[in-house]
């Protein structure tokens, strides 16, 4: 048996939101999800608490794990097969919140925040089997929540879609019989030269727990390749 395993993952929910580069009172979604969200979403599983010995004992070991998405249409019967993401800009109101001074804000905060509705993926993580192999179990049994992005994003069926020797192996699971060159994916590289991106979404450190702040908070950048699918007929 190899050393190496996929992990596959179905995230599937009617709301979902995969910021990298939030700022203040405008929280935005990427299109597809972040490896940090994917590792966060992991570290509650597991129960790791923020700034905990155990979380930075098991960080390295979870960021080295590559990481694939990939879009899958939710189908419906009719004329909008296959049915389209849609992107939902929302604010919220936030009263008693504490300026950076310390000093209470007076007046409300307003946050705008962004979601996507009625998207689907699905994930695979390579990587260490041995890693992987706590990774599945922890999400079979969560210690703590897991959403997609936000708390009110809830996944809407099981997370966990088994491990796998091979790569296509775990693909399959996710989308069956099909070709792959029919989905939109979003790879990661090794090889500048192979990328199309690159994005700050490499967890290297999630805060000490005291603050979910930006500046708690410590990303490296990641370099991936976007391969769109082929629009079928």
């Amino acid at each position: 048996m190899s050393d190496t395993a996929y992990l596959a993952l179905l995230l599937d929910a009617p709301l979902q939101s995969w910021g990298f580069a939030s700022r203040f009172q405008r929280r935005t979604t990427g299109l597809h999800p972040t490896k940090s969200a994917i590792i966060g979403l992991v570290c509650a599983a597991m129960g790791l608490a923020k700034g905990s010995d155990e979380e930075g004992a098991m960080l390295p070991e979870l960021t080295k794990l590559k990481m694939r998405s990939i879009a899958i249409p939710r189908d419906v019967e009719g004329p909008t097969s296959p049915l389209p993401v849609l992107r939902l800009e929302d604010y919220h109101t936030v009263l008693d919140t504490r300026r950076a001074s310390g000093k209470m804000n007076e007046d409300a905060v307003v946050t705008h925040r962004q979601y996507l509705l009625d998207a689907r993926f699905g994930v695979i993580l390579a990587g260490s089997r041995f890693v992987l192999e706590r990774v599945a179990a922890a999400l079979e049994d969560p210690v703590w929540g897991v959403w997609f992005g936000r708390k009110s994003c809830i996944p809407a069926e099981s997370i966990h879609r088994g491990l796998f020797d091979t790569e296509l192996l775990a693909q399959r699971r996710l989308i069956r019989e099909r070709s792959i060159e029919e989905f939109t994916a979003v790879t990661e590289v090794d090889n500048f030269a192979e990328g199309t991106d690159s994005i700050s979404d490499q967890p290297v450190s999630f805060g000490d727990g005291s603050s979910s702040g930006p500046d708690k908070r410590q990303f490296a950048v990641r370099r991936i390749a976007m391969r769109p699918g082929i629009r079928q007929s």
